[in-house]
């Protein structure tokens, strides 16, 4: 087992973190509001069973780690977090390996990169994918960039919430396909959207279809576990349309550096801005279909 730390205990750091504790290591966490971590301290006491403590600061969470872990919420809170003031960066020992679980621009990924190297220490881009559910679950993808030495230290110990685990090159490398995996999922919610709203407006019981054209080639991961709520009008299934309009802005900022054009993504985009002005800012992605039925 080994010594970690985990810098971040939102809607997914917080299971995330548990999963750690529950596989035996031993965790010291961090979060910026105090209580989020005391709270989490008294929720995995019991099923712990390596040591859990609470750190002040990034630093203090990190000064003893193997590995550090963070899933904080944009590039400047990723920059705080390892080389602010209080930061992780300053305590790693020589050898530590951090490993940032945050959506983030690839940009940012390789800016701490070659500052860990420049400290002795190793840094992994290794963003998310599965949502609320997938952290809870120990479901999660995780796309990581990085070099092979620093990815295999981390490996094993992600286990713990990682379903698929996979290097994809050098630093930058996990975020940028993360950007990739966005761009697929708001095509499809956009698809499923108009799907399910055209075939309500014509009269059709939406459940019955979905659970007809779910077994063909119309199937996929949104169709599965968002029609139905879709069709009830229910949005509040984790990851939130906020966060999916920070995702596709370091989306569209990358492509337009690229010069490669996303027009279907663009347009998705501006879509989710729609549903923002409804007040739907905290509702999941699949609220997409509000622009149609309110």
């Amino acid at each position: 087992m080994a010594n970690v730390a985990f810098i971040g205990l939102g809607v997914m750091g917080y299971p995330m973190a548990g999963h750690l504790a529950r596989a035996g290591h031993s965790v010291t966490v961090y979060n910026r509001t105090e209580s989020k971590a005391s709270q989490w301290l008294e929720a995995y006491s019991d099923a712990a069973a390596g040591d859990l403590f609470a750190a002040p600061t990034p630093a203090g969470a990190a000064a003893d780690a193997d590995l550090v872990f963070a899933c904080v919420g944009a590039d400047k809170d990723v920059e705080d977090v390892c080389i602010g003031a209080g930061g992780a960066f300053d305590a790693m020992r020589t050898g530590a390996v951090f490993v940032d679980h945050t959506t983030a621009s690839a940009d940012c990924a390789r800016a701490m990169a070659a500052e860990a190297e420049a400290r002795g220490i190793g840094f992994v881009d290794a963003p998310v994918s599965g949502g609320e559910a997938g952290a809870v679950n120990g479901a999660l993808t995780i796309m990581c960039g990085g070099e092979q030495g620093n990815f295999d230290a981390a490996e094993s110990v992600m286990q713990a919430y990682g379903k698929s685990i996979r290097l994809l090159g050098g630093a930058g490398s996990g975020q940028l396909a993360k950007m990739v995996n966005q761009v697929c999922i708001a095509g499809v919610v956009q698809g499923l959207s108009e799907a399910v709203h055209f075939g309500m407006e014509a009269g059709l019981d939406m459940k019955a279809v979905v659970n007809v054209i779910g077994k063909g080639a119309a199937q996929s991961w949104q169709m599965d576990n968002r029609a139905s709520t879709m069709i009830d009008g229910e949005f509040d299934f984790g990851f939130a349309v906020d966060w999916m309009r920070k995702d596709l802005g370091i989306v569209l900022e990358e492509a337009s550096r690229m010069q490669v054009s996303l027009p279907l993504t663009a347009l998705v985009d501006q879509f989710y801005a729609d549903v923002q002005k409804m007040g739907g800012n905290r509702n999941d992605t699949s609220s997409l279909i509000r622009r149609f039925r309110g």
